[in-house]
């Protein structure tokens, strides 16, 4: 029995034997997934006696086994599936998974005596720093059969010819600001460079500490890397930051394990990608399926100095996509957050994204009474002054209490409390904003009365209840909106409020720790509802 646990642990997918589960951004969907990089219907599941069956379902952004591209495949366990750029692990349900065995820790190299099994076995590390790559190289030697695709007559040109490579190597990864493209070109070097048969990168997540395949290929149809690293030698890379060479894999007692086996692998390197400020951001693998003993201890300390180039390209890139994400928060949502929150929201990661969730928030719908026929007496200059004026201290107001403004409609205002960040006393925040804008529109229209200018009355309706909340848009241009009942039951609250009125909901209401003076009115039916809501006018 198996189920699929997220990489972040946010999410499970519980499988039944013979059932099909549907896993898409679709509400219909089995599993709803709201990422931007999932399909409405974007794969299926099915629970069999050998795994976990994943079939595509024709979506636009692929799905994915342990970094390579599916249409239909079968997962084990500790495999990882990816639907977009959202991953899950395999997992078993009956019992956790097993970690497989390590090799005890070493100080700087060890070395496996030939001799004893058949064919013998070497199995060497070398400790990884962020500044131990091009170091490497200078002390490289000629010795042993090599894989790098370097040849030279002396070891004077040797070094030459590595330092110059990995000089051209590096300004083209600089060149590459977008993660995945990035990932492409690393690999693509590889197999420029060196006589491998798979390469494959995996990333750490924060801040589960997964290590997520992101890209995995063979150089032939034949080599396909389908299946995950070896975890037995992607953890020792990770925990002890330092970079393995395996002769003879399948063979290596201390590598033993079930990953290892099936794929046969015969010869391995992997390297771990340590970036500027020594942490450790995944790491570079790559495999010989068919000779034993193909790599050497030079073909080593090239990966670790090509790992690190990348691990700085890696770490560039992904700066860069943080500093371009807050630019488009700040950009898109300035206009509707405080200040401090769109700031607040810029650094995390994943606040605001495209697509939503459901959650449970505060609906506030403010609306001028009377304004049409109030406006056919006016200039269209005088009535823009006038809802300037009007609209820059409501929102101010809605600001001041952490409110989210949603958008204008008209003359109404629609604001909300608990998205995308919420609070325990939302509710307060919301009740707050509705009587300081009821006191600040009395202050407006003294003023407005002596400039010989109409006066205002709105009304306002609050109410509480689960939402779809989210961004609706493009990665250009998002509008941060929510909708349901909810919403339709804040907006007929509004309408039926008198000028200078503010009705509230009974659940709402029941939201609230330091509720007001409040009165009873008479249930109203609401479009959609088969129950009348109850309603309380707020006493001033």
């Amino acid at each position: 029995m198996f189920k699929l646990l997220s990489t972040t642990g946010e999410q499970a997918i519980d499988l039944v034997p013979g059932r099909t589960i549907v896993v898409g951004r679709a509400v219909t969907s089995d599993v709803p997934i709201y990422d931007p990089t999932i399909s409405r219907k974007h794969a299926e599941l099915i629970l069999t006696d050998g795994g976990v069956k994943v079939k595509d379902a024709g979506s636009s952004n692929g799905t994915f086994l342990n970094g390579a591209r599916v249409t239909e495949a079968l997962a084990g366990e500790n495999d990882v599936i990816t639907f977009g750029k959202v991953a899950f692990r395999v997992k078993e349900v009956s019992a956790p998974a097993r970690r497989p065995q390590v090799v005890p820790s070493a100080s700087a190299e060890f070395a496996g005596a030939k001799g004893g099994a058949a064919g013998g076995t070497i199995v060497r590390q070398l400790p990884v720093s962020v500044s131990g790559g091009v170091p490497a190289i200078i002390t490289a030697s000629p010795s042993g059969a090599s894989h790098l695709k370097v040849t030279a007559k002396s070891l004077e040109e040797l070094r030459e010819k590595k330092l110059e490579l990995l000089l051209e190597i590096s300004k083209e990864l600089s060149k590459q600001q977008e993660l995945d493209r990035l990932l492409d070109k690393v690999v693509e070097f590889t197999f420029q460079v060196m006589n491998v048969d798979r390469v494959s990168i995996l990333l750490l997540e924060e801040p589960s500490g997964e290590l997520v395949p992101r890209i995995s290929k063979g150089r032939t149809a034949q080599s396909s890397a389908s299946k995950h690293v070896p975890q037995s030698i992607a953890r020792r890379v990770v925990d002890d930051r330092v970079a393995i060479l395996s002769d003879n894999t399948a063979a290596d007692e201390r590598f033993k394990g079930k990953s290892i086996l099936i794929q046969s692998v015969r010869s391995a390197m992997c390297t771990p990608l340590i970036g500027t400020d020594q942490k450790v951001l995944g790491i570079l693998y790559v495999d010989n399926l068919t000779a034993t003993h193909s790599f050497s201890d030079d073909d080593l300390k090239f990966l670790i100095a090509f790992g690190s180039l990348a691990a700085v390209a890696i770490e560039n890139s992904q700066r860069s996509e943080r500093l371009r994400r807050e630019a488009l928060v700040l950009s898109n949502f300035q206009r509707y957050f405080a200040p401090n929150l769109a700031a607040q929201i810029a650094q995390q990661e994943g606040a605001v994204q495209l697509g939503g969730q459901k959650r449970p928030v505060v609906i506030f719908f403010s609306d001028i009474r009377g304004f049409t026929p109030l406006s056919e007496m006016m200039s269209p200059d005088a009535i823009a002054t006038l809802l300037t004026e009007y609209f820059t201290e409501m929102v101010e107001i809605v600001f001041e209490h952490s409110g989210t403004l949603d958008k204008f409609i008209g003359d109404a205002i629609m604001a909300l409390w608990g998205a995308p960040i919420a609070h325990e006393d939302d509710a307060d925040r919301a009740m707050a904003c509705a009587l300081d804008q009821l006191a600040a529109l009395e202050k407006l229209n003294t003023k407005w009365k002596d400039q010989g200018r109409p006066e205002l009355g709105v009304g306002i309706g609050i109410n509480f209840g689960e939402v779809f909340a989210g961004n609706i848009g493009s990665d250009r241009r998002l509008e941060y909106t929510v909708i349901g009942d909810a919403v339709n039951t804040a907006s007929r609250l509004c309408r039926t409020a008198g000028p200078n009125e503010i009705l509230i909901s009974e659940p709402f209401h029941e939201q609230l720790k330091k509720p007001p003076t409040l009165e009873a009115l008479e249930p109203i039916q609401v479009k959609g509802k088969s129950k009348k809501v109850l309603v309380y006018r707020v006493k001033r």
